[in-house]
Formats: C-alpha cells, sequence, structure tokens
C-alpha cells in the first residue's frame, strides 16, 4: 500500500503487508525531481522492506525539489556550506523520526540516493553512522572534506557501500564516481562499485544489481 505521510518532511510509505520491525529503505531524490521519482525503483527491489521516499525541503518549482540550493556559474555547480549543513540537520531529524515512529530491524534504517540525494546519503553516514545499516550513493558525489564530519570509525567501517555511477554523466562526471571509491577504500570493510554506459541516470541493469545487493546484507546484518 502507498501513503502518503509527513513527519518534518512529506514522504511516500511503501509496504507490502506486515511491516513491524521490517527493513527500510529512505530514498532520496535528486535536485529538481520529487518523492515520486525513485519509489519507482521499489517494485524492482527486495520486496520484504519497507520503502519511504522523502521530498526534500527546498521548493524550486511545481513538483520540483532540493536537498540545498545550487548556483550554476560558468566554473561549475557550487552550493553554501552552511545551507548543506541545515539539510544535513533536517534529514538527520527525519531519519530518528522514521526509526521513532516504525521501528525497523536492528533500530537502522537502510538508505538510498540519487544525485543530490546521494550527497546526502553520505553526509548522513559520515555524520551518523549509528543509525544505518547501509548505503546506496547513485550517480552522486563525496562531499568536500569542509563538509565532512568526524564519523565513530567503528561505525562508519562496518557500513556497506553500493557506489554506481554513469560512464557518460555529463552532470557530475564519472571522476565523482571513482573518487568516492577511491576514498571508500580501506575505510570500510564492505565496499562495492559499478559503471554503467549512461549518462546521469540509472541504467536498467542496475536494479537487479541493487535487489542483489540489498537483500545479501540484509541478510548478513
Amino acid at each position: 500500500m502507498l501513503q502518503r505521510k509527513q513527519l518534518n518532511l512529506a514522504f511516500l510509505d511503501l509496504t507490502a503487508g506486515e511491516t513491524q520491525e521490517n527493513d527500510i529503505l529512505v530514498m532520496l531524490h535528486g535536485y529538481g525531481s520529487n518523492e515520486k521519482d525513485l519509489i519507482q525503483l521499489a517494485p524492482l527491489l527486495d520486496r520484504e522492506m519497507r520503502f519511504i521516499s522523502v521530498r526534500a525541503p527546498e521548493r524550486l518549482d511545481r513538483e520540483m525539489y532540493g536537498w540545498f540550493p545550487l548556483e550554476f556559474t560558468p566554473q561549475g555547480v557550487t552550493a553554501d556550506r552552511e545551507a548543506v549543513r541545515e539539510a544535513g540537520k533536517t534529514l538527520a531529524v527525519f531519519l530518528r523520526g522514521v526509526l521513532e515512529t516504525y521501528n525497523p530491524r536492528g533500530g537502522k534504517l537502510w538508505l538510498m540516493g540519487f544525485s543530490q540525494g546521494a550527497i546526502m546519503s553520505y553526509l548522513m553516514a559520515l555524520a551518523e553512522p549509528s543509525l544505518l545499516h547501509g548505503i546506496i550513493a547513485l550517480s552522486g558525489q563525496f562531499p568536500e572534506p569542509a563538509l565532512q564530519a568526524a564519523p565513530d570509525p567503528q561505525a562508519f567501517r562496518a557500513l556497506p557501500f553500493l557506489v554506481v555511477h554513469g560512464l557518460y554523466d555529463d552532470v557530475l562526471p564519472v571522476t565523482n564516481g571513482r573518487f568516492a571509491e577511491q576514498w571508500l577504500t580501506g575505510k570500510i570493510d564492505d565496499l562495492t562499485y559499478r559503471e554503467y554506459p549512461v549518462g546521469h541516470s540509472i541504467h536498467p541493469d542496475a536494479p537487479a544489481v541493487l535487489d542483489e545487493w540489498l537483500t545479501s546484507r540484509r541478510r548478513a546484518t
């Protein structure tokens, strides 16, 4: 059943029957999109999970939202660091609200983000690793050093990561995915990295990889 709900952020809640203490995958859309985007992947993923797709707090236009404002300049895309930090605080409040409301297995959440949502996923992994079971980062960018919290080393190392990027991404080039892979290598125990021949989008083969990864890691935790 798909329902629209509200904590400090609006979200779509998709369940498939009994949900008490089920695992929850929280989905974070990209800049200019909304909560109806990533929820479309749910039928292709682990059916034993609950899916919560969040609407970002910044309204950009009708049906268009972002986690923090972006400025498009001739030198590239920039963001105000304080706005990014505030977005992280807002998302952390939301995640704690989900944990308190739904009591998922192990008292933790799975987090998946695309583009700007992937940036938010990285930020949460660094700032609040104890709230999370694992991270899926799709076509994202690892936060710059000034925005990186100092995580609990043990809790962060235990987080499994799946990082996916398009070879022909012209919004956040594939070098961003490769940098994330390089940065995470040696700092965590379970890292999976995949590249696909697409632009700034999700390759049709990727959902099967997401499903297998989620199912295997969920059973291992």
